[in-house]
This record gives C-alpha cells, structure tokens and sequence, in this order.
C-alpha cells in the first residue's frame, strides 16, 4: 500500500493546535526578572568609577552645610580626611579637592595659592599620609584665590589675560605637586596651559605627576551652588571669553585634540548631564581617559526636586549618573558619589 508523506505548503497548526510561530524578536523577554536583567546588562557602575569633590576650610572638627547642595558640606582639614578614609574603604579611588580661601587672603594674582604651608596644600599632605594609596586630585585656577573671582588675571581693562596667566598657574601647580598631589587639573580654560603646566612640571622635578584637563568646560548656568560653596563668583562679568559657548559640539573636539597633544592624560567635560553628546564625542576619538563632572547644579537640581516630592531624589540621582557612564565617561566627579556606592547592588 502507498502512503503519500508529503505535506509541502501544508499547516501543521490548525489541525495540532500549534500556535502560530512567533517571528518578531521580544526585547521584554530579557526584562522578565532581576537576574536576567542584571545578565544583559550593559553599563554597570562601580566604585571605582567616581571621584569625590571635597570643599575644604580652616580650622577644626567643623563641618558647615552648603545651602543650596543638601548633604554636601564645607569640611574642615581632619573631617576631609576622615570623608576621605570613608570614601575609599568604599572602593572610590580618588578625591578632587577645592579649598575655601577667606576673603582676606584673596589679590589680584592669586598669591596664596603658591602659599607651600597654604590651606590646600596642607590638605595634600595630610591626606597623603593618612590614606596613601588614595588619589589626591588638585584644582588650577585662579578663581578660589582671586579677588576677581576669575580663572584667569584680570586687565586693566577687565579681559582676561591668557598669556600672563600661565606662569601664575604652574606655580600654583607646583605647590601643589610638592605637596603631594597626584594629579593636577586645570579648570581655567586658558590656551596652551596644558603644555605650559606639563613642562613646569617635568623641569622642576615632578614627571610622574599626573594632568586632568577640564578640556569642555562650558560657561554653564549649572555652577550657581560650587560658586556659593567657595564665594569664587565673578566680582565683574562672566565667563564667557574663556570657558565654552553652550551651543557648541565640535570646537570640544578640537580642545581635547590640543589637550592631547600638549601632554594631557585625562580630559575632562564639565558639566555632564547637559552634555552628554560632548561626552560621547570625547569618548569615541579621545587616545586618553574621559573624566566628566556631574556638577553642583545638576546635583542641587535634583534634590530641590526630591525635597518637593516631586521624584525620588536618589534614585533620580543614581539614573543621572549611569547616562554619564553609558554616554562613554571612564570616571565621574559627583558630589552624591559617597552614596551612590552605598547604593549599588
């Protein structure tokens, strides 16, 4: 007896109550629970992404609430410390530190900054020798030392002069490499003085101290509370002559290429949130590390809203952060980075 098999163009389906096969790729299948979430996942942040700002002021056992940036605090030298010692048995790898100079020691030239026993570098020193292994990160601008509030030395005529004010920043520099400081990290925005810093660097002794250039830093309306923080405000003008427009992308590229160049290992974009296509940018043709700051604004920013109950502040805060990692940044300046570690699964 013959039997014919052949069953070409035949559905088997209707009459073995198959379902129709499901063709279409199901993203949510991945999404289906936590451990297979956490499987695919594809920016996952650690400790050792984040470096900690520290504000910095005289005296002792004093810690004084800033305003505008609930939980951040100016710390005086044995409380930074001990924040510091905190933060790295965490795993967060490095700290950024910014003096609060009183208004007495503030001129024109910003001479206290090249003060060897000076508030900052004696902050150096003592974080050095009670947590060595931690990453001391130093800023080099005039800003927090001048009476005009600028990065830069101020004419005669209120420009901002950029050729005289290099030297003025690798003496600062230089106080703060003798100090012990790990890595410098110019926030002027000044021309050439990545170049200018590198090889005072290299001719007085210190080669294997590091440059963290704030290379995009855009003249930002999101640095109200750091400038509340330290009282290093513009007494006249703005910024606008040497830090970024806003509405630029490509010149970024160009400033980190110069950077590179004259010796920078680490570039920086400041501020990230509102910026992140900068960070991409950076990320996909930079040869060094991409640092991005997530800064007070944008920290400040987010809080205000949690205090109206409006989101939830943390968890705002830690999403805000991973879009900076995903947009391509290899470490991160946030002033939450204490808890944020705390938080991570």
């Amino acid at each position: 007896m013959s039997h014919d098999h052949s069953h070409a163009g035949h559905d088997h389906s209707d009459d073995a109550g198959f379902p129709e096969p499901d063709l279409v790729s199901r993203p949510r299948r991945n999404r289906r629970s936590a451990s297979l979430r956490a499987l695919v996942r594809e920016t996952v942040l650690t400790p050792a992404d984040f470096i900690l700002p520290l504000f910095v002021m005289e005296g002792s056992r004093k810690r004084e609430a800033i305003r505008s940036m609930p939980g951040v605090f100016r710390l005086t030298r044995d409380l930074a410390v001990a924040e510091a010692r905190r933060a790295h048995k965490l795993g967060i790898p490095a700290v950024a530190l910014f003096p609060v100079i009183p208004g007495k020691l503030k001129d024109k030239h910003a001479s206290e900054s090249k003060n060897r026993d000076g508030l900052l570098q004696r902050t150096i020193r003592d974080l050095k020798g009670a947590v060595p292994d931690l990453t001391v990160i130093t800023d080099v601008a005039m800003d927090p030392y001048s009476s005009d509030g600028h990065d830069g030395l101020v004419g005669k005529d209120g420009a901002i002069l950029n050729d005289a004010t290099l030297p003025i920043l690798a003496e600062m520099a230089l106080a703060q490499a003798a100090a012990g400081a790990d890595i410098v990290a110019p926030s002027d925005m000044m021309d050439g003085r990545v170049g200018y810093l590198r090889s005072a660097l290299d001719g007085f002794g210190h080669a294997d101290v590091g440059i963290l250039a704030y290379t995009a830093k855009y003249a930002s309306a999101f640095y109200g509370p750091f400038r509340e923080a330290l009282d290093s405000a513009p007494k006249k003008g703005d910024k606008k002559t040497y830090q970024m427009d806003p509405a630029n992308r490509r010149e970024a590229l160009r400033e980190a290429q110069l950077d590179a160049d004259e010796g920078a290992d680490i570039v920086m974009v400041k501020p990230a949130g509102a910026y992140l296509d900068i960070i991409s940018d950076l990320a996909a043709q930079s040869p060094v590390p991409v640092a991005a700051y997530q800064v007070s604004g944008e920290y400040a920013m987010i809080h205000a809203a949690g205090k109206l109950g409006w989101l939830d502040a943390d968890k705002a805060l830690m999403e805000a952060t991973l879009a900076i990692k995903r947009a391509g940044a290899d470490m991160i300046l946030s002033y939450g980075a204490v808890k944020l570690v705390e938080a991570l699964d």
